[in-house]
């Protein structure tokens, strides 16, 4: 059990905190689905705290708060043009939640739900049949020319089409995992090394010290960088599902 709670990998376990079942389907109430709660409730008090008081000059709350939708709504319009806009709401609460789920990572002893393949493949799988369902409804079964690459020959069609449908396909995977691998190594890394620091003592820590500072100001880029290409290539996914080639 000590071993256990060593290990650079114990971070990641999902605990019960309130042990739910419906017949023999355990649907309990885990550290992951606290910290999931507490995401949420924090982007909800910053918004409300940052727009209660929309004033001319904005305070530091409001000017966070701006920031952050101008900073979407901007890569929404880059990405998919001035119709992107309707899309907003989805794209920044997605940007929002995953931010917010990073961060509350780097918080000692918190939980990473970030960092659970399960979490990031099922945003990613919202995200792909929410823009395989706008193709379709914005050009029904024209959607499907999207797998023909403009300019190729017929005669490599039998070829090229089921690349670009693998291609499509593996969206989700790598959208779910790069979250996932991303943050599942930097974490287990800042675990190894603080490791180190505790085994070797004052004198022979000061190195493994320096890296986990390091690491820890690197995890914090990384958890943002994450956030934004997750939602950028959401972005460039609903482009593709509006404007096909």
């Amino acid at each position: 059990m000590a071993e256990s709670a060593q290990s650079p990998l114990a971070q990641f376990e999902i605990k019960e905190l309130m042990p739910i079942s419906v017949g023999e389907t355990s649907i309990a109430f885990t550290n992951s689905a606290a910290f999931m709660t507490l995401a949420v409730l924090l982007i909800t008090l910053f918004l409300v705290l940052g727009m209660r008081k929309s004033a001319l000059v904005p305070g530091r709350w409001q000017s966070m708060a701006e920031i952050s939708y101008e900073f979407v709504a901007n890569l929404l319009v880059e990405t998919v043009g001035n119709e992107g806009r309707k899309y907003f709401p989805f794209v920044f609460s997605l940007f929002m939640f995953i931010l917010f789920g990073n961060m509350l990572g780097m918080i000692p002893y918190s939980f990473t739900f970030t960092s659970h393949i399960i979490v990031t493949f099922a945003m990613a799988i919202v995200v792909f049949v929410g823009v395989t369902i706008l193709g379709f409804a914005r050009h029904g079964w024209h959607f499907f020319s999207f797998f023909v690459p403009p300019g190729v020959s017929v005669v490599l069609w039998p070829l090229m089409i089921p690349i670009e449908i693998i291609s499509y396909l593996s969206r989700p995977v790598s959208l779910g995992v790069r979250l996932f691998a991303n943050l599942t190594a930097g974490h287990t890394m800042l675990k190894v090394f603080a490791g180190f620091v505790v085994s070797m003592g004052i004198i022979g820590g000061i190195l493994p010290l320096a890296f986990v500072v390091a690491l820890t100001g690197l995890e914090l880029l990384i958890a943002f960088l994450q956030a934004y290409v997750f939602t950028i290539l959401t972005c460039f996914y609903i482009n593709d599902a509006i404007h096909l080639h």
